[in-house]
């Protein structure tokens, strides 16, 4: 596909980014919490990919999967840079009273977001690939370009970290109230 779409084929290019637009974009809102920087950000990895493709070589790159992700993470990180807002200040605000379970469940989301929010940049990054994006350790890792080791010990730091912040809301959270 990839040679397809170097080639002109619009029909190859139009199904690169029907595979990884949606996922990249995810990514990318995960990190910024701003669905419009997110769309951009999709977008320039596209631009950025446009460039790129003639002259793929498959043998030789990495993975495109890789590569998108990695043209993404380099954007969100200079975007966080610049000081974009962070998923706390970008959530809507949740109105107070009215259907008890449902402004309990948002409390618990808002509560878990703004946990992730307040972790370090690397601890956050790895935590949104493993979990939230599905990569395993290996991917999480060559992305970042840290080793297997480096991945599983900011997992490790970024679950303690979590585990601590959401200790006083656990029996909420686990639905025992």
């Amino acid at each position: 596909m990839i040679a397809r779409a170097a080639a002109g084929d619009r029909a190859a290019w139009a199904g690169l980014v029907e595979r990884y637009l949606v996922a990249i974009a995810g990514y990318a809102w995960y990190m910024l919490g701003d669905q419009a920087e997110a769309e951009d950000v999709a977008q320039e990895t596209f631009m950025r990919l446009m460039g790129k493709i003639p002259g793929w070589d498959a043998a030789g790159s990495a993975s495109l999967k890789t590569w998108l992700y990695r043209v993404a993470i380099n954007q969100c990180i200079d975007r966080r840079r610049k000081n974009v807002p962070d998923l706390m200040e970008t959530l809507p605000e949740i109105p107070v009273g009215g259907a008890g379970e449902t402004d309990a469940r948002f409390d618990e989301m808002r509560a878990v977001a703004e946990a992730v929010g307040r972790l370090p940049e690397r601890q956050k990054m790895v935590l949104v690939l493993v979990y939230y994006q599905g990569f395993t350790n290996g991917e999480a890792a060559e992305l970042m370009s840290l080793s297997v080791e480096a991945v599983e010990s900011l997992l490790s730091r970024a679950r303690r970290a979590l585990r601590a912040t959401l200790a006083p809301l656990r029996a909420d959270l686990l639905g025992r109230n």
